[in-house]
């Protein structure tokens, strides 16, 4: 039986190419997960999600689950994140500003869960200061043991650029990125060419 989930959408500020996830009572991430997959990462006991936009205003969905969803189609950049609730209130919020008006990403209260980190519109603005609206995202979550980071879906330019930046050990199961494939190919230079590997 599939529930209907309390889905409700935000507009939330941008400042220096993230927002945060966060939980009022302590820390939601272990910085040992930390995995730079050019969309979620864990820093300083935050989740940050990066946007392509340097500051603005994005549009952010989150849809709380009793168990795991698929992903959404037709979305540019995947990525999954474990996370701790200490309070059950896991919010989302902009780096120097309240938590925007959205439900609680942890729906069952204190505990640890799954996020889906789902981002759309990163390469129309990358770098600048925009009053306009050109980033969307759609967080998922649900109750979960801890299991590490996973890319799930990476297609955006935005995200290549930064993977190769702060290249890490991200697993990435996306069909595109296959070594059959042109998009894969430049995908594994890429990481690569981000670990000293010029071969």
């Amino acid at each position: 039986m599939n529930e209907e989930p309390a889905r409700a959408t935000a507009l939330v500020r941008a400042e220096y190419h993230l927002f945060q996830i966060t939980d009022p009572q302590g820390t939601v991430a272990d910085d040992l997960d930390a995995t730079h997959n050019g969309l979620v990462s864990a820093a300083g006991g935050v989740i940050e999600v990066a946007t392509g936009i340097h500051t603005g205003t994005v549009r952010v969905t989150v849809e709380p689950h009793s168990q795991r969803p698929d992903p959404a189609p037709g979305w540019e950049e995947i990525a999954e994140m474990p996370c701790h609730s200490p309070s059950g209130e896991l919010l989302v919020k902009p780096m120097m500003d309240d938590p925007a008006d959205l439900p609680s990403l942890a729906s069952q209260g204190p505990g640890r869960y799954r996020l889906r980190v789902h981002a759309l519109g990163r390469d129309t603005a990358v770098d600048q200061s925009t009053d306009d609206v050109v980033e969307s995202y759609l967080i998922q979550s649900w109750p979960a043991a801890h299991q590490d980071a996973l890319l799930v879906h990476a297609t955006d330019v935005y995200g290549a650029e930064v993977r190769a930046r702060q290249a890490g050990d991200t697993q990435v199961i996306d069909q595109e990125d296959s070594l059959d494939t042109q998009t894969g190919r430049e995908r594994d230079i890429l990481r690569r060419a981000g670990n000293g590997d010029y071969s």
